[in-house]
């Protein structure tokens, strides 16, 4: 198996890359959960048998968000985890009132691009039912808080474009929901388009392109991440459904799609390795365009990872 990155870099240029590039990945709870039998399953498919699943330490790979207990981070958005080796989610939100938002100074330190670095820092900073009615009512202190987070993420990606060797940047914000996007793709368009055009500019300004995760029912704003400067989405199967990604991107916009982790641990093996197959043939060229992305929780029982795995490593080298 070739490299993944230079593998996503000839499928983003449709550069008829020769085999589809495949992300596997397992969430720390999952190797707590079923490390040694994933390591069993791994050996059987080289392919992805990295030295680092080799060498995997938990306790020493297990990023300080994923640790049980509290913490408070640069912006002042107060932390929670509950479970061991999951990601941690806002509890605490530092501008409960709109007049917060005027005296708010962005933090000094440069935390790079953490998941929910744009969109879904205004709900972390204001809540979720505060930040929808300051889009509802549109108030003008809405504009002052996305100015102020976005002039602090340009800022980063001068830092990263500065830092970072790779030819493309990794980004993720979830901006959609189980059906459409929470503001509405009008209200997307006046207010986070804009904000992301400006940070991902800053991007293309240094020679590199953009890779972003978003989550949701993304559908209906995927041309306006093109427009903004997207050069690869990683959608989700499910929220977004495989025939309108079919529809809205195949041969049209680079996608590395999730499979459907929703399905993963209630599936049949067979159910599994039809999912895998019908993805890739829906969505296969041979130019390119087409990644896959595989990530998989601890609710997922070991014949059902087999059967993932085994699936996307024979159609891998599907050509038609």
């Amino acid at each position: 198996m070739q490299n993944t990155s230079d593998l996503l870099l000839k499928a983003m240029r449709y550069d008829y890359p020769e085999e589809i590039p495949v992300s596997l990945s397992f969430l720390p709870a999952t190797m707590k959960t079923h490390g040694e039998g994933i390591l069993e399953i791994l050996k059987k498919h080289p392919a992805f048998l990295s030295d680092s699943w080799l060498n995997y330490d938990y306790n020493k790979s297990l990023p300080s968000s994923y640790r049980q207990g509290s913490f408070t981070d640069p912006w002042g958005c107060i932390w929670q985890n509950e479970q061991e080796g999951m990601e941690s989610y806002v509890t605490g939100h530092p501008l409960p009132n709109r007049e917060d938002i005027l005296t708010l100074k962005a933090p000094v330190v440069d935390m790079g691009f953490p998941h929910g670095f744009m969109y879904l820092r205004l709900l972390d900073l204001r809540g979720f039912e505060e930040a929808m009615m300051d889009f509802a009512e549109e108030c003008a202190e809405l504009q002052i808080l996305i100015d102020k987070v976005c002039d602090y993420n340009v800022r980063q990606m001068e830092l990263c474009c500065k830092n970072n060797n790779s030819p493309m940047i990794w980004v993720g914000d979830d901006l959609g929901m189980q059906k459409g996007v929470a503001i509405g793709a009008t209200k997307w368009r006046k207010y986070l388009k804009p904000a992301f055009k400006h940070i991902y500019d800053v991007c293309h300004q240094n020679g590199k392109y953009v890779y972003m995760h978003t989550d949701g029912d993304i559908i209906e704003i995927m041309q306006d991440l093109v427009e903004v400067g997207v050069n690869i989405i990683n959608p989700q199967y499910r929220a977004n459904g495989i025939d309108r990604l079919v529809t809205t991107c195949k041969g049209k916009i680079p996608i590395n799609i999730d499979l459907d982790r929703q399905l993963f641990p209630f599936a049949t093996p067979k159910d599994l390795h039809d999912h895998v197959r019908e993805t890739v043939e829906k969505l296969y060229l041979p130019q390119g365009g087409l990644g896959i992305n595989i990530e998989i929780g601890m609710d997922v029982p070991l014949r059902n990872i087999e059967a993932i795995v085994d699936e996307i490593d024979k159609m891998r080298l599907y050509k038609g």
